[in-house]
């Protein structure tokens, strides 16, 4: 594989996750990237337009050569992706979708929670949801990878390990999770303003509100159809990067007397970016800040044996969204997964 060479377009290439895929691309030893994409600044040059050194051209959709490349990251919005990445398809090209468009398998699901219909249902049968510690084999062989949200991408491996073994007594599972406010996007709102958010700390999309929670129900009732629930409060933090998921869950009784720090650390000892902190430590956002790592750490009470606590952390930007969605790529084209991300 030393020789292979993999052309690549990026659609988006102006938001944060656009440009963290450049930087890391521009480092990752078989990748010459083809197109960057951005209908509002096309005919600018990348570093024009953002403070970075990449002297890139940036091109509209109209003008963007998708037949040159063997594949395109989509980093557009929701809605607006699945326009492109159908072109992208239907010109050869494989692609992996940052966008919520192509995570949710039912598109009714989809419509309920994005408020409008699906934009093209007939290709939710042939996506492959882009979380490799679930799906590796599959996302090998797939034309069109999904790639997880970030939020999802913090809870669904911080409870993995326990869905697979049936352990939890409780239907409901309770996340907690706050992101730094990248995870806002590029464009600004009131409630992202500096002046919002510094020295502050704020819930928002409270209970089962978030468009992130049907992908969460949808992946932990992939393994075992029990019916499971996220109540899910999102936070936004007063820093630019990062995301941390306290995880609360009930055990079975068989399923107490369970080491469970041992059986974190077997279920992803084979996992390049899961890492399971030794017993007594706990995860933080500085474990994870700008690696392509999931850092797990988990708590028992004990005066609850019946109760568990994991604490997730990742970067909203890199595994939250461009370092895994260049995991997938490796993935796709048979290269070492870690190229390009360490």
């Amino acid at each position: 594989m030393k020789d292979t060479v993999i052309s690549v377009g990026i659609l988006g290439a102006t938001g944060y996750t656009g440009l963290e895929l450049v930087k890391r691309l521009r480092r990752h030893r078989h990748v010459r990237i083809v197109f960057a994409h951005s209908d509002s600044h096309a005919g600018a040059r990348l570093c024009d337009v953002l403070p970075c050194e990449f002297d890139i051209p940036l091109v509209s959709a109209d003008n963007a050569p998708f037949s040159a490349a063997d594949v395109v990251f989509s980093c557009l919005p929701h809605g607006a992706s699945a326009a492109l990445v159908c072109r992208a398809l239907e010109t050869g090209c494989r692609v992996v979708d940052l966008s919520a468009d192509f995570r949710l398998r039912d598109p009714q699901t989809y419509a309920r929670w994005y408020g409008h219909p699906h934009p093209a249902p007939d290709l939710l049968g042939q996506a492959v949801y882009g979380l490799p510690e679930r799906y590796r084999h599959a996302i090998v062989d797939a034309r069109l990878v999904a790639n997880p949200g970030c939020y999802p991408t913090s809870v669904i491996l911080g409870l993995l390990p326990l869905i697979e073994a049936d352990a939890l007594a409780d239907t409901v599972i309770i996340a907690d999770s706050k992101s730094g406010v990248s995870g806002a996007g590029r464009k600004p709102s009131q409630t992202t303003h500096f002046v919002e958010v510094n020295e502050n700390l704020s819930p928002y999309n409270v209970g089962h509100a978030h468009r992130h929670v049907p992908e969460m129900e949808q992946e932990i009732n992939a393994v075992h159809h029990a019916g499971y629930r996220v109540l899910f409060t999102p936070h936004l933090l007063p820093i630019s990067r990062g995301m941390l998921s306290t995880l609360y869950v009930r055990l079975k009784p068989h399923a107490q007397s369970v080491n469970w720090q041992h059986a974190y650390a077997t279920r992803y000892a084979g996992e390049p970016f899961v890492r399971v902190l030794p017993a007594g430590h706990v995860s933080t956002i500085a474990h994870a800040a700008h690696t392509n790592f999931a850092v797990l750490s988990l708590h028992s009470v004990a005066e609850l044996t019946d109760r568990l606590l994991i604490v997730s952390c990742i970067d909203n930007l890199v595994k939250g969204a461009s370092g895994q969605a260049i995991q997938n790529m490796n993935l796709m084209f048979g290269l070492d997964e870690c190229e390009g991300l360490q």
